[in-house]
């Protein structure tokens, strides 16, 4: 993967925060730019990528850390 054009780290925010913050961050982005968001397991990792997604965005990779936590990449469309 290159290297993001940001890194929006979200461990400790919880939901529906964290995807709000995801959101906004998207907003501000060009299109075809790509975001790194670290979640927590559980709830957040269970709702942001599809309140992500539901937005339009792409969703190009997630992959669960070895702390548990999870990486998405995202494409800002």
């Amino acid at each position: 993967m290159r290297t993001p054009d940001k890194d929006l780290d979200l461990t400790g925010v919880p939901c529906p925060q964290n995807a709000a913050r995801s959101l906004l961050a998207l907003a501000s982005m060009g299109t075809g730019e790509i975001m790194k968001v670290t979640l927590d397991d559980g709830e957040p990792i269970a709702l942001v990528p599809e309140s992500i997604a539901d937005e339009g965005h792409a969703i190009l990779n997630r992959e669960q850390l070895a702390d548990g936590r999870w990486v998405l990449w995202v494409e800002a469309c």
